[in-house]
């Protein structure tokens, strides 16, 4: 079993940067391949970063490519967002997941713990 904590989010302006990072407890999480999604009113939940086992394997949707970066350190059991020149269409309430497999995975349903989520919201 995997148990996530997710960091607060918060309230940036645009252009702005802002860093979430998700704690994980459990035994195995250095073999689970780690996501982060977000969801905003009127929008389906969308993968914005997703990274493999070891860290060595990464993949971003294009809305957020060369702005976010997802980083892990499995000493700490922890994974990060880095979130750098924030958009307001980056507003969303933000998860991490993980799931038990060894590659990325960018599909939801696919992944088999999230966490509690956290608002992100950027002001124009």
């Amino acid at each position: 079993q995997v148990q996530l904590v997710e960091s607060r989010g918060g309230l940036v302006m645009a252009g702005g940067s802002l860093r979430l990072s998700c704690a994980a407890s459990g035994r195995a999480f250095k073999r689970y391949a780690m996501g982060w999604f977000r969801q905003a009113p009127g929008n389906e939940r969308e993968c914005v970063a997703a990274i493999d086992w070891s860290g060595g394997s990464t993949q971003y949707a294009e809305s957020v490519k060369g702005r976010f970066t997802i980083s892990r350190d499995n000493d700490k059991n922890t994974v990060y967002l880095q979130m750098n020149s924030l958009k307001p269409d980056d507003t969303a309430v933000y998860y991490c997941a993980a799931a038990n497999r060894l590659g990325t995975v960018v599909v939801g349903n696919e992944y088999n713990y999230w966490g509690q989520g956290t608002q992100v919201t950027v002001s124009s």
